[in-house]
């Protein structure tokens, strides 16, 4: 099997090749038809193609661009920097050059998202700029009217269609890798995860290493997630149980605080396993009433974190 990700493998590469409702695909194929992109903020849950997209719209009209993820460069010092360089300099095809930032939404409202607002008008001849965020109302007000809003989101009457054009591209997939697969796994994939379908390419090449996608995977999906978080919390590595929380918001809160309580003899010490109960009880009760799910779940976690014992 080949070492690359499918999900960069396999990245559609134009407009046409994305998985999207129709009134968005027509939205940019409009913008490559003009030859010109305003700036854009892209927003929807994780792994709708939202990166997917930008990256197309760029690519199909030949433009420079930088990538740059918001979650990893959140400082106002790389801003500053090589964000400042990149877009005060002129395109050496002489046309707007683009500045894609993923995950906009976990950069500083105080300092950094001011100060990009900033950099949109003093150098808006020369560059653009793609904004991809999880939670529109992250980002402040000024950035939100210096930029066209679309939204990822998939209309109900389209969910079935879509969720077979994107079974349609991972048989296609799984055939090229010389995958076996049985079809009814696959689509319980699909329709577990959709519209994620980073997450569902991601799901399906971690299962494929056994040559094969049986009913298997249904079972193995959520106890992988568990060791996942448990790794990052065990690490404190604060970003990345952001991240998981993220990955995982299409799951009942319910079902993951509980699924997380299943699992507490197999990660943390004994002595520890009292104190996340309490933590877990307390933030499963204040769930069915918090307007955010994820800064509560993630609330949680973070209290687990810095007060139990891993193994």
């Amino acid at each position: 099997m080949d070492d690359f990700l499918w999900t960069e493998k396999y990245r559609p590469t134009n407009i046409d090749e994305l998985v999207l409702p129709k009134t968005l695909k027509d939205t940019l194929k409009e913008f490559v038809a003009q030859g010109n992109i305003p700036n854009l903020i892209l927003s929807g849950g994780p792994g709708v193609g939202k990166t997917t997209a930008a990256k197309a719209l760029i690519e199909e009209l030949g433009l420079t661009y930088m990538m740059v993820n918001g979650s990893e460069e959140s400082g106002i010092d790389f801003l500053r920097t090589q964000i400042k360089n990149f877009a005060s300099t002129v395109a050496l095809h002489g046309g707007r050059k683009y500045l894609i930032l993923d995950e906009s939404d976990y950069l500083n409202p105080q300092s950094t998202q001011p100060a990009l607002r900033g950099f949109m008008e003093e150098f808006h001849k020369n560059c653009g700029f793609i904004l991809t965020c999880n939670y529109k109302n992250r980002l402040i007000e000024p950035l939100q009217s210096r930029c066209s809003t679309i939204d990822f989101s998939v209309p109900k009457a389209e969910k079935k269609q879509l969720a077979e054009q994107f079974f349609q591209r991972v048989m296609d997939i799984l055939s090229k890798e010389n995958i076996k697969y049985e079809p009814k796994a696959v689509a319980e994939v699909i329709n577990k995860f959709f519209p994620d379908w980073r997450k569902v390419l991601n799901e399906l090449q971690r299962y494929s290493a056994s040559g094969k996608i049986d009913a298997g995977i249904l079972l193995d999906i959520s106890e992988v997630n568990i060791k996942a978080l448990m790794k990052h919390m065990k690490g404190k590595e604060f970003t990345n149980v952001r991240k998981w929380v993220v990955d995982n918001l299409d799951n009942d809160p319910t079902r993951l605080f509980r699924h997380i309580y299943n699992h507490l003899y197999t990660y943390m010490d004994g002595g520890s396993i009292p104190h996340a109960v309490v933590i877990l009880g307390e933030y499963q009760y204040k769930a069915a009433f918090v307007a955010d799910q994820e800064i509560n779940t993630l609330a949680c976690l973070t209290e687990i974190m810095s007060r139990v014992k891993f193994k």
